[in-house]
């Protein structure tokens, strides 16, 4: 399943994937993977989560009906 959240919050930075990947230290193709619902290693996931500031936990929740607010999540009404 998609991360719409992910793509949203790098848009909101103005960033392509490449800049996010560099800027976390991964490739380009292993974020886009994220992006699209890949689970990412524990150690990508705090490094996407650093660079683009938010709470590491969004990647491993069970459900993605939520979005997020200043780098938390917050459930869709």
């Amino acid at each position: 399943m998609k991360r719409d959240w992910l793509v949203e919050r790098r848009h909101s930075r103005g960033l392509s994937q490449l800049q996010v990947a560099e800027g976390a230290g991964i490739s380009r193709t292993y974020y886009s993977e994220i992006e699209n619902g890949k689970k990412p290693s524990g150690s990508a996931a705090f490094s996407i989560a650093s660079f683009l500031e938010f709470d590491m936990s969004l990647f491993f929740k069970v459900n993605d009906a939520f979005r997020v607010v200043d780098g938390h999540a917050a459930t869709s009404a």
